[in-house]
């Protein structure tokens, strides 16, 4: 194979994991789709980009695509030797075999350049340093002299006012010139490394593990853990680092190879004993933790919208905004009722969507059942932002009960591949319960996608948005019904009235 030349963000993947980079430049057809959500992300990152590029004056982008590259340097070229050009966004440069695009090359004193990359992050991550230092260490080597580097990244403590965002507050710029020194270093010895992996025949043999979730999940996860067992260790619950590293030591590989004598938290001798009868394992606890869950019941979820860019006066960049909720009802009797909301989006939801909630859970019910703490955090950051609705917003914070450390400190199941979201336990311990015949939302990515989308207009055919409107009810139902059924099935487990082991 012949020298593949890198990029930035090649350069970066290969640090993560070498095979990773190997298999993206020899094999990307083995890579997985990306979700729907991630086409969000990526417009939500340019619309960034493109307001970042309003802070530097006389800036002039370089529009050659990616594979134009050598018309890009060339451009590059020429808009550095026009002085009238304080900035260059885009500005391409390559050296020793790795090919750079700059978001912002800006002209500084006496013939030098300060660099400065855009983040849609609110903070200076380790693996900004790494993409940054690699561009420092291109534009350096092109003959470029460079005066600092920085990253430009949202401000998290920025709240959007009544009249728009102020894009000069909106941004913050660290200056990484430091921090990137030394990284920029071992750059030459790196890139060689990694060249001369990618002229093997075959990608390396590195076994998926954490690295392939940090930074950044892998694209290449279901090819490379396709052949491992139904019970492979790494789907053990909570599993650690250390336990991976001694599991791995003694050559197991299956969860039911792992000895009785290894030391294992509770959730995980659960799933060892769950996958070695191949049944639900039940502890005798079970009954007691329900005991005050009821019926009557009621089993309540939210869907947000988080956007970078917030939408609302008075909101954080990536805040949770609730735009909806779903709530079935459980009488003593077994009547079943549900109700549920969802706003328009073109004014803040907040205050329609709590006095809706506070309405539809005025007369007490029982317990309100909700899957994790994420109801219990908005419920709580609503009465602080609402004060008026504070006092009806504490009472329902205080009915609320919590069904996923139940199910997850008493119950295991294999299918449950070691997860307990509600998507992996619903469809196991409720066999008539899917989410695989959802269209057009089928997760709360995909939800806080499209409340995103519909919040800002861009979906706007009334066919189209009353399409995704549906589709918004119809998850968010499925959401409140899957815990019912959880629910209704942890109690025939205390009954007898289902199967596994005690």
């Amino acid at each position: 194979m012949g020298a593949t030349t890198l990029s930035k963000s090649k350069y970066v993947a290969g640090l993560q994991c070498t095979r990773r980079l190997w298999l993206a430049c020899h094999a990307p057809e083995l890579a997985s789709q990306p979700p729907p959500a991630m086409q969000a992300q990526f417009d939500m990152g340019a619309e960034i980009g493109r307001r970042a590029r309003e802070r530097f004056a006389n800036g002039t982008l370089v529009s050659e695509e990616a594979w134009e590259h050598g018309r890009a340097v060339e451009r590059t070229r020429q808009l550095m030797a026009d002085d009238s050009v304080g900035a260059i966004f885009e500005a391409a440069f390559e050296h020793a075999g790795i090919r750079v695009r700059v978001d912002v090359l800006e002209r500084g004193s006496g013939g030098g350049w300060n660099l400065c990359e855009v983040k849609s992050g609110t903070g200076v991550k380790p693996v900004y340093l790494h993409d940054v230092a690699v561009q420092r260490f291109v534009v350096a080597g092109a003959g470029v002299p460079i005066h600092s580097v920085e990253i430009m990244h949202i401000d998290s403590a920025y709240v959007r006012g009544e009249r728009g965002i102020d894009w000069a507050r909106f941004f913050a710029r660290a200056n990484v010139t430091a921090e990137t020194a030394p990284l920029a270093e071992s750059i030459p010895a790196q890139a060689v490394a990694l060249q001369v992996m990618l002229s093997q025949a075959a990608a390396p043999a590195i076994e998926p593990s954490r690295h392939c979730f940090a930074p950044y999940a892998c694209e290449f996860w279901g090819h490379c853990t396709a052949a491992k067992p139904p019970d492979w260790i790494f789907s053990l619950p909570r599993i650690s680092a250390k336990q991976l590293a001694s599991l791995g030591a003694l050559a197991i590989e299956r969860i039911i190879d792992i000895p009785d004598d290894f030391p294992l938290r509770s959730v995980q001798a659960r799933a060892r004993s769950a996958w070695r009868t191949g049944a639900l394992h039940v502890e005798p606890a079970l009954g007691a933790n329900l005991s005050l869950m009821g019926p009557p019941t009621d089993y309540l979820d939210f869907e947000t919208a988080f956007p970078a860019i917030p939408l609302y006066p008075g909101t954080r960049p990536y805040e949770q905004v609730p735009f909806q909720w779903s709530l079935h009802r459980l009488a003593a009797s077994g009547r079943m009722v549900h109700r549920e909301f969802l706003a328009d989006g073109r004014g803040d939801p907040r205050p329609e969507f709590a006095q809706s909630l506070i309405d539809a859970l005025r007369e007490p019910n029982g317990p309100i059942l909700v899957w994790s703490s994420f109801e219990d955090q908005i419920v709580a950051a609503l009465a602080q932002t609402l004060p008026s609705h504070a006092d009806d917003l504490r009472a329902v914070q205080g009915r609320l009960a919590d069904l996923l450390p139940v199910a997850r400190d008493h119950v295991y199941h294999p299918g449950f591949g070691g997860r307990f979201s509600i998507k992996a336990v619903a469809p196991t311990l409720a066999p008539g319960l899917r989410y695989d015949d959802l269209d057009g939302v089928a997760d709360g990515g995909g939800a806080a996608d499209v409340l995103m989308r519909l919040a800002t207009g861009a979906i706007d055919s009334p066919d189209e948005v009353l399409r995704h409107r549906r589709a918004l009810l119809v998850y968010c139902k499925r959401d409140t019904l899957a815990m019912v059924e959880v629910h209704r099935a942890l109690r025939m487990c205390v009954t007898g009235q289902a199967g596994g082991s005690r």
